[in-house]
C-alpha cells in the first residue's frame, strides 16, 4: 500500500506523519489488493469553527474508491476518527465482496433479511422541468436541499446541481 500524507494550510510534522502512517497501515490487513492512500491534513483558519483540524483520505482499491473526512479540535483525534471510519468502510467493502462470491458458489439468490447491504427505503417522483443551471441553483436555494435534479434546457439532459462544502455549487452532467 502506497501512503501519501500532505498538508493544506498546515506543515505536516514528522511525528504527525508517522502517527498517520501508523494508524492507516492497519488498513492493509483488510485490503489484499495493491492500493494507494492519499491523506490530506488541514487546519481551518476560521476562529468560529471549533472542529478546525480536518483529516481527509482517499483510498483507491481495485473496486470502489473510498473517501472519508473527519474533523475535531485535535489533529490526532481527527486522524483516529478517520482511521476508524475508513476501517469500517473497508470491512463493509470486503464483506460485500465475500457475499457476492459466496452467493455465486452456493446458488443462493436472495439476500437474507439481516444483510447489511444498503436498501432503498423511499422512492420519490417529480416533474423534471427544463431550466438553466443558474435557475436550478436558485431552485436549490428555495427548497433548502443539498442537491437539485433538473433537465438542462441547453443540452436536454438530466443534470444535478449540488452545494459544495465551501458553499459554492457543483454541476453534474452525464456523459454518453
Amino acid at each position: 500500500m502506497r501512503l501519501q500524507v500532505k498538508g493544506k494550510n498546515v506543515e505536516v510534522s514528522e511525528s504527525i506523519r508517522a502517527y498517520t502512517e501508523e494508524k492507516l497501515r492497519k488498513l492493509e490487513r483488510h485490503l489484499n489488493d495493491p492500493t494507494r492512500v492519499e491523506v490530506e491534513l488541514a487546519v481551518e483558519r476560521n476562529p468560529s469553527i471549533s472542529a478546525n483540524h480536518i483529516a481527509e483520505a482517499t483510498v483507491w482499491t481495485k473496486g470502489p474508491v473510498l473517501r472519508a473526512r473527519e474533523s475535531s479540535s485535535d489533529m490526532k483525534a481527527s486522524i483516529d476518527q478517520l482511521a476508524d471510519k475508513l476501517t469500517r468502510q473497508v470491512k463493509r467493502y470486503r464483506e460485500k465482496q465475500r457475499r457476492r462470491t459466496g452467493r455465486g458458489d452456493s446458488g443462493e439468490g436472495s439476500p437474507s433479511p439481516d444483510d447489511s447491504e444498503p436498501l432503498v427505503v423511499k422512492t420519490k417522483q417529480f416533474a423534471v422541468k427544463p431550466m438553466t443551471a443558474e435557475e436550478a441553483v436558485l431552485q436549490l436555494e428555495l427548497i433548502g436541499h443539498d442537491f437539485f435534479v433538473f433537465k438542462n434546457a441547453e443540452s436536454g439532459d438530466v443534470n444535478v446541481v449540488y452545494r459544495r462544502r465551501d458553499s459554492s455549487y457543483g454541476l453534474i452532467e452525464p456523459q454518453a
